[in-house]
Formats: C-alpha cells, sequence, structure tokens
C-alpha cells in the first residue's frame, strides 16, 4: 500500500513517505526502472575499447561499457546464467566479460559467446541440444550522453536526455561541462537517512546560508547576493546559482542572529577561497540536480558531482566525484583541490549536508503520521528571482508524484 497524502498541495509532505517498506519498493520500481534517466558516470572512463566502469541504477548494479564499435552500452551487471554478478571490479578493461561462477562467457555487446563444457564431457551431460547462445544475452539498458556525461535508463518510453533536461537545464550543464574533463579524486559516504531527504537538501536554497556557517561568514552564498531558482517544466531537475558579492546588505543576516553568521571566526588561511572567475558571469556557487539522483556543483572553483543512490527506506550512499579540465594549468589545479576542502564528507559546507539529513531520519521516526511543510515561497513549483523559497523542493516532489501514481 503506497502513503497517502495529505492533500493534493506540494506544500505538505507525509513523513512515512521517506521510511516506509512499501513506499521504497514502490520507489524502485515506478522512478529507478520507470521513466526516469540515472547517472552513471563519465564519458572519459570509457576512452579505449573494453574500457567498463560498474555503478548503479537506484540499488540495480549495472556495467557501462565501451565497445569495439565504439559505442557505450549499458547492461544490467548479471550473468544469464544463475545471475552472479560478472564484473567484481569498478572499473577495469576487458576484452570479454566471464562469470567466475561457471565461466559464461559475453563479447562487449552483450551476447553469450561461449558456455563452459556447453557439449558436455565425453559424450555426456551439457546443455539440450535446444539451448541456442543467441538466446541468452545480457540485459541491455538504453545509455545517452550530454556534455560527457552519462545517463541510463531501463524504459524505452523515457524521452531523449537532451529532452528530458530542458533547455535551461542543459544549458547550466553546458556552462560548467564546457571542455573534456578529468578526474582530481573521488569519495563515497553513507548517509543515515533516506535518499529523498538528501535530494530534498540539495534542492533547497532556503536553508543553504542558515544551516552553513562557512557559507553565510565568509560571504561565499547569501540569500541577499544575487541569483535565481530555475526549476523546469517537469519540476524534477532545478538549478540554483547565486553571484559572488560581498559588498552585499547584510542587515537582514543581523537582525536574525543567525547561528552560521559569525564575526568572530576567520580564516587561517584565506587563500582556501581564493578564485577566479572561469565562467565570466560573476556566478560563485551553482548547484544543479537532475531527477532523481544526479548533482553537478560549482562552489567558485571547486566542481564536483553527486550521485546519490538509494540503500533502502533509511540510508543512503552518496559519491562524490571531484573535477577539473584537462587544459588546467598547474596553478588552477592546485586552486581546485585546496578549494575541493569546502565540499565532500569532511567539507567545510558539504559536511553538514551529511549529518542534517539524519537529524531528520530520527525526528519524525514514531510521528509517521504527521507531515512536513514546504511553504515558504509559494505553493507552485516554478522558477524564481528569489532563493528564500522551497520552490525547487516542491518541483521534486511535484515529479515523484506524476511518476509514483
Amino acid at each position: 500500500m503506497s502513503v497517502r497524502w495529505p492533500s493534493n498541495a506540494l506544500t505538505e509532505v507525509p513523513f512515512e513517505v521517506y521510511s516506509s517498506p512499501a513506499q521504497y519498493a514502490l520507489e524502485v520500481e515506478r522512478i529507478y526502472k520507470g521513466p526516469a534517466w540515472s547517472y552513471l558516470g563519465l564519458q572519459a572512463a570509457l576512452t579505449k575499447s573494453g574500457d567498463y566502469f560498474t555503478t548503479f541504477i537506484g540499488e540495480t548494479s549495472v556495467i557501462v561499457a565501451r565497445g569495439e564499435d565504439g559505442t557505450i552500452r549499458g547492461f544490467v551487471n548479471r550473468c544469464a546464467h544463475r545471475g552472479a554478478m560478472l564484473c567484481l571490479e569498478a572499473s577495469g578493461n576487458l576484452e570479454r566479460f566471464t562469470c567466475v561462477y561457471h565461466a559464461w562467457s559475453y563479447d562487449l555487446q552483450g551476447h553469450l559467446m561461449s558456455v563452459a563444457f556447453q557439449h558436455g564431457i565425453k559424450g555426456q551431460g551439457g546443455m539440450p541440444e535446444d539451448f541456442a547462445l543467441a538466446d541468452h544475452r545480457l540485459r541491455e539498458f538504453r545509455v545517452e550522453a550530454y556534455c560527457g556525461l552519462l545517463f541510463g535508463t531501463f524504459d524505452t518510453a523515457t524521452p531523449a536526455l537532451e529532452a528530458y533536461l530542458g533547455d535551461r537545464i542543459a544549458g547550466f550543464i553546458g556552462r560548467v561541462m564546457r571542455k573534456p574533463a578529468r578526474v582530481l579524486g573521488e569519495n563515497v559516504q553513507r548517509l543515515p537517512n533516506n535518499w529523498k531527504l538528501y535530494v530534498e537538501n540539495v534542492k533547497d536554497s532556503y536553508h543553504a546560508s542558515i544551516l552553513h556557517t562557512f557559507f553565510t561568514t565568509f560571504r561565499l552564498n547569501r540569500l541577499t547576493q544575487a541569483g535565481e531558482i530555475v526549476v523546469d517544466e517537469s519540476g524534477g531537475n532545478h538549478v540554483s546559482y547565486s553571484k559572488t558579492d560581498t559588498s552585499q546588505d547584510n542587515r537582514d543576516y543581523d537582525r536574525g542572529q543567525l547561528r552560521s553568521s559569525r564575526h568572530d571566526y576567520a580564516l587561517a588561511d584565506p587563500g582556501v577561497i581564493d578564485s577566479v572567475d572561469e565562467f565570466g558571469d560573476g556566478i560563485g556557487v551553482q548547484i544543479l540536480s537532475v531527477f532523481p539522483s544526479f548533482v553537478l556543483q560549482q562552489v567558485r572553483n571547486s566542481i564536483a558531482i553527486r550521485q546519490i543512490l538509494p540503500r533502502g527506506p533509511e540510508a543512503t550512499e552518496l559519491r562524490w566525484t571531484y573535477l577539473g579540465f584537462e587544459d588546467d594549468d598547474e596553478a588552477m589545479t592546485l586552486r581546485r583541490l585546496r578549494q575541493g576542502n569546502l565540499v565532500g564528507p569532511a567539507g567545510y559546507i558539504s559536511m553538514e549536508d551529511g549529518a542534517v539529513g539524519g537529524f531528520v531520519q530520527r525526528g519524525i521516526r514514531g510521528v509517521e503520521e504527521d507531515s512536513g511543510i514546504v511553504a515558504m515561497g509559494g505553493a507552485d513549483a516554478s522558477s524564481s528571482p528569489s532563493r528564500v523559497t522551497e520552490a525547487s523542493v516542491r518541483g521534486f516532489w511535484k515529479k515523484y508524484r506524476a511518476l509514483m501514481g
């Protein structure tokens, strides 16, 4: 039985949605196996024939590989014989995928090429005479790329990726991913909360300079700065950005007596936020999400991808990938690495995001019949010139409810 919503409005969210095992099972079927594009990884990781990496769509382990024909394909990471995982490593290069259990072997296009002892030994055993290799290929799913980012979907009815993103979201992706990227580092963290609580946090511009002491105190991101919230028509994709401006009027922050605004804090090394306007538009912070599980962020010159993976009703795996560009000089690479201290599991900013979802998960336990309020900035899920709004959070629930029924 699915969760019952208080009303058709987007301003109330039942707490049960964050902990119900039945709801979680429906999400796996209707979202992660439904008409949505899930982030897989970087196209740059697959430069040669046979290059592959493993990841997840929801909780389904998948392989993404480049074939001899140059095409990048996605397969469920499961042997067609007895269901064992085919690839046990995170990445590598192979001519064939061979199952460790019974040595069934597949080519890079997913075709079953050989079965150990298919014809038996000494005329005994083996597969039936009508057994055909062609009938037992790997399960393939759609893969598309945009600006070097790979996405996958199991649903043949999912719109083409660029249409799914929409013009404005695609434009903001292209703003950051405008040239070949290279990986500077990776982290994985486990969060003690439902995946949707983390997605809400990503989309919630209202909290950014209230929760995050570093953002507010050192004026990297305040609601008084110029910026915008962009929500696509479906509600599921969004971008929030603010422009670098240290001269803004701060009286609202001073009157609010916010915990995050500390006049007694100073940086021992101001170089950690020393930045250049590499995109030429004055935007200092951009947080972008694609429903259900992708985040692309720029905080000054630190660029990172977050992949949000559900791990049951009350746990989430968060995979961080820190990026630079192939043409970065040594000074820019060093700047990105230093500013990488702002984000990630122990980042001066992002560590608070990793904690607050668990606070909510613990706080709603035992009161699942109640609801949360998502009414800041109104009741709709549309774009806004003000970031004092929860419009993009409501957008998430608009898309979510459309898919969940």
